[in-house]
């Protein structure tokens, strides 16, 4: 497999960029057999997950990302295990709140989001 961290990290930067900006954008990530979990609530496949994304109740956000750890998965396939900290500012806050992520990619002619779990860390 090529290098986990640089495939990691150019997945990361595209996914928050794109998700700031425009989330129907990240369609193009999921495929039929991805699930998101978000805040405990699932949402299995491509058209279920960006409903999701677009109905979340905010009008601009912005994302940190503070760490990036990435791991090998699935033996025997190309598969990645991508688990994401950082902040993130919704609408006009000032206080940033915190995150985390985690995404598991899988190979089929190019990497597509195959797990996606997301949280906020309530103090």
């Amino acid at each position: 497999m090529s290098d986990i961290t640089a495939i990691a990290n150019q997945f990361i930067n595209y996914y928050y960029q794109t998700f700031d900006s425009d989330r129907k954008g990240l369609a193009a990530l999921y495929r039929d057999v991805s699930m998101l979990t978000w805040e405990k609530t699932q949402h299995h496949g491509t058209a279920n997950i960006i409903k999701k994304l677009e109905e979340l109740p905010f009008r601009k956000i912005a994302h940190k990302v503070t760490t990036i750890d990435t791991q090998p998965s699935l033996p025997g396939s190309n598969a990645i295990v991508i688990a994401v900290t950082g902040q993130v500012l919704i609408d006009e806050e000032t206080r940033p709140q915190q995150f985390m992520q985690v995404f598991q990619l899988v190979e089929d002619n190019g990497f597509f989001i195959f797990n996606d779990i997301f949280n906020l860390n309530y103090a």
